[in-house]
Protein backbone atom coordinates (compact mmCIF):
# COMPACT_ATOMS: atom_id res chain seq x y z
CA UNK A 1 0.00 0.00 0.00
CA UNK A 2 2.88 2.29 0.86
CA UNK A 3 4.45 1.59 -2.54
CA UNK A 4 1.18 2.34 -4.28
CA UNK A 5 0.83 5.64 -2.36
CA UNK A 6 4.38 6.65 -3.25
CA UNK A 7 3.76 5.76 -6.86
CA UNK A 8 0.54 7.86 -6.88
CA UNK A 9 2.36 10.81 -5.32
CA UNK A 10 5.11 10.60 -7.92
CA UNK A 11 2.58 10.41 -10.76
CA UNK A 12 0.69 13.40 -9.37
CA UNK A 13 3.91 15.39 -9.13
CA UNK A 14 4.84 14.44 -12.65
CA UNK A 15 1.35 15.42 -13.88
CA UNK A 16 1.49 18.77 -12.11
CA UNK A 17 4.97 19.46 -13.43
CA UNK A 18 3.93 18.33 -16.89
CA UNK A 19 0.87 20.56 -16.86
CA UNK A 20 2.92 23.51 -15.64
CA UNK A 21 5.53 22.89 -18.32
CA UNK A 22 2.82 22.54 -20.99
CA UNK A 23 1.18 25.75 -19.82
CA UNK A 24 4.53 27.51 -19.89
CA UNK A 25 5.26 26.19 -23.38
CA UNK A 26 1.79 27.21 -24.52
CA UNK A 27 2.27 30.72 -23.17
CA UNK A 28 5.70 30.91 -24.74
CA UNK A 29 4.33 29.72 -28.08
CA UNK A 30 1.47 32.22 -27.95
CA UNK A 31 3.88 35.00 -27.06
CA UNK A 32 6.14 34.07 -29.95
CA UNK A 33 3.24 33.92 -32.39
CA UNK A 34 1.64 37.10 -31.11
CA UNK A 35 4.88 38.98 -31.54
CA UNK A 36 4.67 37.99 -35.18
CA UNK A 37 7.31 36.88 -37.64
CA UNK A 38 7.97 40.44 -38.81
CA UNK A 39 8.12 43.91 -37.32
CA UNK A 40 5.10 45.30 -39.16
CA UNK A 41 1.71 46.08 -37.80
CA UNK A 42 -1.71 46.73 -39.37
CA UNK A 43 -3.15 50.23 -39.58
CA UNK A 44 -6.86 49.53 -39.37
CA UNK A 45 -7.91 53.03 -40.43
CA UNK A 46 -6.45 52.53 -43.91
CA UNK A 47 -6.14 48.71 -44.04
CA UNK A 48 -2.49 49.16 -45.04
CA UNK A 49 0.75 47.68 -43.76
CA UNK A 50 2.82 50.21 -41.81
CA UNK A 51 6.45 49.20 -41.22
CA UNK A 52 8.00 49.96 -37.85
CA UNK A 53 11.27 49.08 -36.17
CA UNK A 54 9.70 47.85 -32.94
CA UNK A 55 6.42 46.04 -32.39
CA UNK A 56 3.61 48.45 -31.50
CA UNK A 57 0.42 47.39 -29.77
CA UNK A 58 -2.62 48.20 -31.86
CA UNK A 59 -5.61 48.99 -29.64
CA UNK A 60 -8.07 47.11 -31.81
CA UNK A 61 -5.83 44.08 -32.09
CA UNK A 62 -4.98 44.11 -28.40
CA UNK A 63 -8.65 44.06 -27.48
CA UNK A 64 -9.01 40.52 -28.74
CA UNK A 65 -5.51 39.21 -29.34
CA UNK A 66 -4.13 40.36 -26.00
CA UNK A 67 -0.85 41.51 -27.57
CA UNK A 68 0.60 42.45 -30.92
CA UNK A 69 1.54 40.58 -34.09
CA UNK A 70 -0.55 39.97 -37.20
CA UNK A 71 0.09 36.24 -37.23
CA UNK A 72 -1.17 35.96 -33.68
CA UNK A 73 -4.34 37.81 -34.59
CA UNK A 74 -4.91 35.33 -37.38
CA UNK A 75 -4.16 32.21 -35.30
CA UNK A 76 -5.93 33.21 -32.08
CA UNK A 77 -8.93 34.76 -33.75
CA UNK A 78 -11.82 35.71 -31.49
CA UNK A 79 -15.16 35.05 -33.24
CA UNK A 80 -16.91 37.90 -31.44
CA UNK A 81 -18.25 40.27 -34.16
CA UNK A 82 -18.01 43.26 -31.85
CA UNK A 83 -14.29 42.74 -31.44
CA UNK A 84 -13.49 41.93 -35.06
CA UNK A 85 -15.63 44.32 -37.06
CA UNK A 86 -12.49 46.06 -38.38
CA UNK A 87 -10.56 42.86 -39.08
CA UNK A 88 -11.60 41.87 -42.59
CA UNK A 89 -9.87 39.74 -45.19
CA UNK A 90 -10.47 41.10 -48.68
CA UNK A 91 -10.43 39.11 -51.93
CA UNK A 92 -9.56 41.40 -54.89
CA UNK A 93 -11.93 41.32 -57.86
CA UNK A 94 -11.11 41.46 -61.56
CA UNK A 95 -14.12 43.32 -63.01
CA UNK A 96 -16.84 45.80 -62.08
CA UNK A 97 -19.88 47.58 -63.47
CA UNK A 98 -20.54 51.25 -62.83
CA UNK A 99 -23.77 53.18 -63.27
CA UNK A 100 -25.17 56.50 -62.20
CA UNK A 101 -25.60 60.07 -63.31
CA UNK A 102 -24.80 63.68 -62.69
CA UNK A 103 -25.47 67.33 -63.37
CA UNK A 104 -23.84 69.78 -65.72
CA UNK A 105 -21.90 72.73 -64.27
CA UNK A 106 -22.95 75.84 -66.20
CA UNK A 107 -19.84 77.81 -65.24
CA UNK A 108 -17.56 75.06 -66.54
CA UNK A 109 -19.47 74.55 -69.81
CA UNK A 110 -19.23 76.61 -72.97
CA UNK A 111 -22.31 78.66 -73.83
CA UNK A 112 -24.40 77.61 -76.83
CA UNK A 113 -24.64 80.01 -79.77
CA UNK A 114 -27.80 81.14 -81.53
CA UNK A 115 -26.65 83.58 -84.17
CA UNK A 116 -24.76 86.27 -82.24
CA UNK A 117 -26.36 85.38 -78.91
CA UNK A 118 -24.95 82.99 -76.32
CA UNK A 119 -27.00 80.94 -73.85
CA UNK A 120 -25.74 79.34 -70.65
CA UNK A 121 -26.58 75.69 -69.99
CA UNK A 122 -29.44 75.03 -67.60
CA UNK A 123 -31.36 71.98 -66.34
CA UNK A 124 -28.71 69.73 -67.89
CA UNK A 125 -27.97 66.16 -66.80
CA UNK A 126 -26.14 63.01 -67.85
CA UNK A 127 -26.33 59.28 -67.15
CA UNK A 128 -23.75 56.59 -67.76
CA UNK A 129 -23.17 52.85 -67.47
CA UNK A 130 -19.76 51.23 -67.77
CA UNK A 131 -17.87 47.96 -67.59
CA UNK A 132 -14.41 48.01 -66.03
CA UNK A 133 -11.39 45.79 -65.44
CA UNK A 134 -9.19 46.00 -62.34
CA UNK A 135 -5.71 45.59 -63.78
CA UNK A 136 -3.88 46.06 -60.47
CA UNK A 137 -4.31 47.72 -57.08
CA UNK A 138 -3.45 51.05 -58.74
CA UNK A 139 -4.76 50.82 -62.31
CA UNK A 140 -8.09 49.98 -63.93
CA UNK A 141 -9.61 50.51 -67.35
CA UNK A 142 -13.21 51.05 -68.39
CA UNK A 143 -15.51 51.35 -71.36
CA UNK A 144 -18.76 53.26 -70.79
CA UNK A 145 -21.80 54.60 -72.60
CA UNK A 146 -22.89 58.10 -71.60
CA UNK A 147 -25.94 60.12 -72.56
CA UNK A 148 -26.15 63.86 -71.88
CA UNK A 149 -29.09 66.22 -72.26
CA UNK A 150 -28.63 70.00 -72.20
CA UNK A 151 -31.12 72.77 -71.63
CA UNK A 152 -30.27 76.45 -72.04
CA UNK A 153 -31.22 79.65 -70.31
CA UNK A 154 -33.40 81.95 -72.39
CA UNK A 155 -34.23 79.49 -75.16
CA UNK A 156 -36.78 76.68 -75.33
CA UNK A 157 -34.65 73.98 -76.96
CA UNK A 158 -32.45 71.10 -75.91
CA UNK A 159 -29.35 69.28 -77.10
CA UNK A 160 -28.57 65.56 -76.76
CA UNK A 161 -25.21 63.80 -76.78
CA UNK A 162 -24.59 60.02 -77.01
CA UNK A 163 -20.99 58.88 -76.58
CA UNK A 164 -19.00 55.69 -76.08
CA UNK A 165 -15.96 56.37 -73.89
CA UNK A 166 -12.77 54.49 -73.11
CA UNK A 167 -10.97 55.40 -69.88
CA UNK A 168 -7.78 54.52 -68.02
CA UNK A 169 -7.96 55.20 -64.28
CA UNK A 170 -5.12 55.63 -61.79
CA UNK A 171 -5.77 55.39 -58.04
CA UNK A 172 -3.68 57.66 -55.83
CA UNK A 173 -3.64 54.99 -53.09
CA UNK A 174 -3.67 51.21 -53.27
CA UNK A 175 -7.23 49.90 -53.31
CA UNK A 176 -6.00 46.82 -51.48
CA UNK A 177 -2.79 45.95 -49.67
CA UNK A 178 -1.16 42.52 -49.37
CA UNK A 179 0.27 41.83 -45.91
CA UNK A 180 1.65 38.33 -45.84
CA UNK A 181 -1.18 35.97 -46.72
CA UNK A 182 -3.86 38.52 -45.82
CA UNK A 183 -5.20 41.31 -48.05
CA UNK A 184 -6.74 44.48 -46.64
CA UNK A 185 -9.04 46.91 -48.46
CA UNK A 186 -8.98 50.68 -48.20
CA UNK A 187 -12.22 52.54 -47.58
CA UNK A 188 -11.36 55.86 -49.28
CA UNK A 189 -9.38 55.98 -52.53
CA UNK A 190 -8.90 59.16 -54.63
CA UNK A 191 -8.52 58.57 -58.36
CA UNK A 192 -7.88 60.23 -61.71
CA UNK A 193 -8.95 59.05 -65.16
CA UNK A 194 -7.99 60.00 -68.69
CA UNK A 195 -9.46 58.81 -71.96
CA UNK A 196 -11.44 59.65 -75.09
CA UNK A 197 -14.79 58.98 -76.69
CA UNK A 198 -16.78 59.04 -79.92
CA UNK A 199 -20.44 59.53 -80.60
CA UNK A 200 -23.08 61.82 -82.03
CA UNK A 201 -24.96 64.91 -80.93
CA UNK A 202 -27.99 66.92 -81.97
CA UNK A 203 -29.21 70.40 -81.13
CA UNK A 204 -32.94 69.92 -81.69
CA UNK A 205 -35.10 72.45 -83.51
CA UNK A 206 -34.60 74.73 -86.53
CA UNK A 207 -31.00 75.25 -87.62
CA UNK A 208 -29.72 73.00 -84.89
CA UNK A 209 -26.15 71.76 -85.23
CA UNK A 210 -25.40 68.06 -85.02
CA UNK A 211 -23.35 65.19 -86.34
CA UNK A 212 -20.32 63.11 -85.44
CA UNK A 213 -18.53 63.86 -82.17
CA UNK A 214 -15.03 63.21 -80.85
CA UNK A 215 -14.41 63.62 -77.12
CA UNK A 216 -10.70 64.05 -76.48
CA UNK A 217 -9.36 64.43 -73.96
CA UNK A 218 -11.81 63.21 -71.37
CA UNK A 219 -10.76 63.60 -67.73
CA UNK A 220 -12.14 62.60 -64.33
CA UNK A 221 -10.98 63.45 -60.83
CA UNK A 222 -12.79 61.99 -57.85
CA UNK A 223 -13.00 59.84 -54.73
CA UNK A 224 -14.19 56.28 -54.25
CA UNK A 225 -15.97 55.36 -50.99
CA UNK A 226 -16.29 51.60 -50.42
CA UNK A 227 -19.55 50.74 -48.67
CA UNK A 228 -18.55 47.08 -48.33
CA UNK A 229 -16.18 44.66 -50.09
CA UNK A 230 -18.24 44.61 -53.29
CA UNK A 231 -20.07 47.94 -53.59
CA UNK A 232 -18.66 51.46 -53.63
CA UNK A 233 -19.71 55.03 -54.40
CA UNK A 234 -17.76 57.23 -56.83
CA UNK A 235 -18.03 61.03 -56.66
CA UNK A 236 -16.15 62.82 -59.42
CA UNK A 237 -15.72 65.92 -61.55
CA UNK A 238 -15.82 65.13 -65.26
CA UNK A 239 -14.30 67.26 -68.01
CA UNK A 240 -14.95 66.67 -71.70
CA UNK A 241 -13.50 68.52 -74.68
CA UNK A 242 -16.01 67.95 -77.47
CA UNK A 243 -14.89 68.41 -81.05
CA UNK A 244 -17.80 68.76 -83.49
CA UNK A 245 -19.53 71.28 -85.73
CA UNK A 246 -20.28 73.87 -83.07
CA UNK A 247 -22.09 74.11 -79.75
CA UNK A 248 -25.49 75.60 -80.60
CA UNK A 249 -27.63 76.65 -83.55
CA UNK A 250 -26.69 78.31 -86.85
CA UNK A 251 -23.15 77.03 -86.41
CA UNK A 252 -21.47 75.49 -89.42
CA UNK A 253 -17.83 75.81 -88.46
CA UNK A 254 -15.89 73.25 -86.49
CA UNK A 255 -15.40 74.04 -82.84
CA UNK A 256 -13.96 72.85 -79.53
CA UNK A 257 -16.48 72.91 -76.70
CA UNK A 258 -15.64 72.47 -73.02
CA UNK A 259 -18.12 70.51 -70.90
CA UNK A 260 -17.98 70.16 -67.10
CA UNK A 261 -20.09 67.75 -65.01
CA UNK A 262 -20.30 66.38 -61.49
CA UNK A 263 -21.25 62.71 -61.39
CA UNK A 264 -22.16 60.14 -58.73
CA UNK A 265 -22.03 56.46 -59.65
CA UNK A 266 -22.34 53.13 -57.89
CA UNK A 267 -19.50 50.68 -58.60
CA UNK A 268 -20.27 46.99 -58.14
CA UNK A 269 -17.24 44.66 -58.17
CA UNK A 270 -17.41 41.04 -59.24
Amino acid sequence: MKKISCFAIVCACLAICGNADAAHRNRAFRGEVLRGLDSGRVNYSTRSAVPCDTPTIDATAASYAGAYGELGQEVFYDESPAKNEDYNIYVPTSMYVRMGGGLNIAGATKKARVGNEKHESRNSWNVLIGLGWNMSSYVRTEIAFQESSFGFKGIDARADYHTLNGMLYFDFARRYVHHGDITYRRTFVPFMGIGAGIGEYEFAGPDGAGGFLVVAPRLELGMNFMLNDMIGLDLAYQYQMNMGHGFGWNTSRNGVDNIGNVVATIRVNF
